[in-house]
């Protein structure tokens, strides 16, 4: 199986050299730039990701005498399971792609090719866009200089990294707003995620609108359920009814995903309800000793 032939089947289809044939196209810089480019771009995937390919692919964002598109392609790729490693801090090791110590290795990494101003912006912007995957303390600093340039991308990668790391809400609310569609589109999904209410209005106005653009539809579609899921349902109903197959599908989704959260709260609920009658039972019980301690 080659490279082409990996591009159009599905990763969990993959034989078992998979990777190799990805590690391969990669080392081979006479190869066709194409090829190494859908090489890169199938390394982020979990079902072939280690430790070699991910040390590979940090040597290529490194090299200086690489095609920039391919390291920032690389770059990306190491996303994933960055964001795989942070999230499940390797309590199944077994599960991980990568070892705690690449884990390290492409945090530190990362963070210093970021700092190395005279990167390709390309590549730079990509480097940051990755390592928000895994949040660090440096971040912040980073995203609020992204955000303050007069530089449109650099902008567009600021506010996508607002959808990682916390505490820019007012940041998202005010991107909402800007008229770049790349950056409106990152600052729904950011609002979403962080589950912004001040952005419920702009959100359902999306999905009413019928000039909303299919990506920035489906963003939104997302956001509805995670702001306000009890109230999400009515908005997306309809959607669910469309004629296009993947806006149908995200809106079901989103109100299976509404009701779950409904139920989880009804739950929390009742839960809170029985602590609260056990807690008047106790201070019943102890009422009622107290009464017998003192007519004795």
């Amino acid at each position: 199986m080659d490279i082409q032939t990996l591009l159009d089947t599905p990763p969990w289809e993959w034989p078992e050299d998979a990777g190799k044939i990805i590690r391969d196209k990669l080392m081979d810089s006479k190869a066709d730039p194409e090829d190494r480019l859908a090489a890169a771009e199938m390394a982020g995937e979990i079902v072939v990701m280690n430790d070699e390919l991910a040390d590979l692919l940090l040597s290529i964002v490194s090299s200086n005498t690489e095609p920039e598109r391919l390291r920032a392609k690389a770059v990306i790729s190491l996303g994933p399971s960055l964001d795989q490693a942070d999230c499940d801090q390797f309590d199944s090791p077994e599960d991980s792609t990568i070892s705690p110590a690449m884990f390290q290795k492409i945090n530190d990494s990362l963070h210093q090719l970021y700092l190395n101003a005279s990167l390709p912006k390309e590549v730079r912007r990509r480097t940051l866009e990755a390592s928000v995957r895994s949040p660090q303390d440096w971040h912040k600093d980073a995203i609020r200089a992204a955000y303050s340039s007069p530089d449109p991308e650099w902008v567009l990668t600021a506010v996508f990294a607002m959808g990682h790391i916390r505490g820019f809400g007012a940041q998202i609310l005010e991107s909402l707003e800007n008229e770049d569609p790349d950056i409106h589109y990152e600052a729904v999904h950011a609002a979403g995620n962080w589950e912004l209410d001040a952005a419920w209005d702009h959100v359902v106005d999306l999905l009413q609108d019928p000039e909303t653009s299919k990506p920035l539809l489906l963003a939104a579609i997302d956001a509805a359920g995670s702001i306000r899921p009890k109230e999400a349902g009515v908005f997306l109903v309809d959607l669910a009814d469309s004629g296009d197959e993947e806006i149908a599908q995200a809106a079901d989704e989103a109100m299976m995903m509404a009701q779950g959260a409904e139920g989880l709260d009804d739950e929390d609920q009742e839960d809170d309800d029985d602590d609260e009658e056990e807690d008047d039972e106790e201070d019943g019980d102890e009422a009622e000793e107290g009464e017998e301690d003192w007519i004795n």
